[in-house]
This record gives structure tokens, C-alpha cells and sequence, in this order.
């Protein structure tokens, strides 16, 4: 029987990446995020086509625990069990934290962090009564190291990673594992939306952005690919990592490594 993955945050960027990935390995896909409907509905299409699998969307938010946990609990119906829980949402804004709004902090910590807490909650009791179970969290880098101007996103991924690594303690005798994993800076539609901002934060052009502050800190000098992400996801959800769990595990072309 194949198993299902639901993937936060999967209709663009790394997420939509993952979800390609876990399709193509054999794993029915459900769907989340934002964007227009026929996008979304060409997206979850194509993947069922080309890959053979059952793909289904859901529209739920992630600052809203009871529409999280509603989707969980359609997915299980539906499936019989959520096999491979990747949380990927997130959100992001760049302010110096005397001028950060109140409203985007408390946003932030609940897509990026909070909304992890509600799927794994209701995701894990199917994932025990069926002794297999496997939890990827998107972190980042900013889960290791901090950047200025960002201390809602490095607070919340921060906390993902100390929230990866409890969960993997707890379940770590029920066949089920835990990972985080942390990207240094990925070409995404979330990564292109911050060059703006930070230009205009730091008082700079938008390609000294791109080369002084982005992938200054990357010795390789290059963006993180999404494929790239999405081949460590698809390992970690593979039966060959079942002894990997409460690792918090850098791809990030060695920023982490100075």
C-alpha cells in the first residue's frame, strides 16, 4: 500500500519541491498553501498524472489550529493515516524589532511554528497505531544562527528545531521519526519577496542583497537548489533513515560550518 504525505506550504517553492519528490517516489500527496485555484488545481493534476498517485488538495490556514487539525483529520480518513508529515509552511518579514509589527511576530510564530505543533498533534495517533510514522520540519539555517532584522523568523525556527527534537524523543520507540532540516538560502518566491525589503532595510541594491548579505555567508556561493532539499526530505522519509531522528541537519553550502 502506498503511503500518504502531507506537505504544508507545498503549492510554491521547497514545499511544491518536496511534494514533486515524495510523488514521484510512490507516496499519495496532500496538498497545502496559498495561491490562485486554477494553479493549484494544474499543480495537483499534473502530479497525479505523471506520477501515478492519488494528490489532493487542502485548503486549510496555518494560523488556525481547529482548520490544521480538520485537515489532518481528512487526510486520515481519507488514507487511512498522515505516513509522512512535512511541515513546510512559512512566512517572513524583515524589520528592526523596535519597529516590528506585532501582528506579523505573532504571525510568523504561528505558520512557522505553532502550526507544526497542531499537525503533529493530530497526525501522531494514526502514525503509532500503525508503528511507521515520519516527520520532516523544514527549518532553516536560522534554526542554527541568527540574523539581524529577522528575529521573529529565528525565534520561530529556533523553536522548530528544540520542537523537533522533543517530538523525536518521545516517539522514539514507536517506529516513527523526527527531523529537522535547514536550508541556507533557497531561490523561492519567499526568498525573492525578501530582497526588496531587505534592500530597502539596509539601505542597499537589491543585487548587493543578493551577493553581500545572502550568499556572502554560503561559501559554496551558490543558492541552495530545491531539488536539493527535497532529495534529503524523501531520504528522511525513507525506511533506510529510520535510525536519523531528532537530528536538526544543515544544507546550506557550509554557512553553518564558521
Amino acid at each position: 500500500m502506498a503511503r500518504t504525505a502531507l506537505i504544508t506550504g507545498s503549492t510554491s517553492g521547497i514545499g511544491a519541491g518536496i511534494a514533486e519528490a515524495l510523488a514521484r517516489a510512490g507516496c499519495n500527496v496532500v496538498l497545502n498553501g496559498l495561491g490562485a485555484g486554477g494553479e493549484i488545481e494544474a499543480l495537483r493534476a499534473r502530479l497525479a498524472q505523471e506520477h501515478g498517485v492519488d494528490v489532493r488538495y487542502d485548503g486549510a490556514d496555518m494560523t488556525r489550529p481547529a482548520e490544521i487539525a480538520a485537515m489532518v483529520e481528512r487526510a486520515v480518513a481519507a488514507f487511512g493515516a498522515v505516513d509522512v508529515l512535512v511541515n513546510n509552511a512559512g512566512i517572513q518579514h524583515v524589520a528592526a524589532v523596535d519597529e516590528f509589527p506585532v501582528e506579523r511576530w505573532d504571525a510568523i510564530l504561528a505558520v512557522n511554528l505553532s502550526s507544526a505543533f497542531h499537525t503533529t498533534r493530530a497526525a501522531l495517533p494514526a502514525m503509532r497505531r500503525n508503528g511507521w510514522g515520519r516527520i520532516v520540519n523544514v527549518a532553516s539555517a536560522h534554526a542554527l544562527v541568527a540574523s539581524p532584522f529577522k528575529s521573529a523568523y529565528v525565534a520561530a525556527k529556533h523553536g522548530l528545531a528544540g520542537f523537533t527534537k522533543c517530538v523525536a524523543l518521545e516517539v522514539a520507540q514507536a517506529g516513527i521519526t523526527v527531523n529537522a532540516i535547514c536550508p541556507g538560502y533557497v531561490r523561492t518566491p519567499l526568498v525573492d519577496a525578501q530582497i526588496p525589503d531587505q534592500a530597502r532595510t539596509r539601505g542597499i541594491s537589491e543585487e548587493e542583497v543578493v551577493q553581500k548579505i545572502m550568499l556572502a555567508g554560503q561559501p559554496t556561493k551558490r543558492f541552495v537548489g530545491i531539488d536539493e532539499v527535497a532529495a534529503l526530505a524523501v531520504y528522511l522519509a525513507s525506511d533506510a533513515a529510520q535510525s536519523i531522528t531528532g537530528a536538526v541537519l544543515p544544507i546550506d553550502g557550509g554557512w553553518t560550518a564558521q
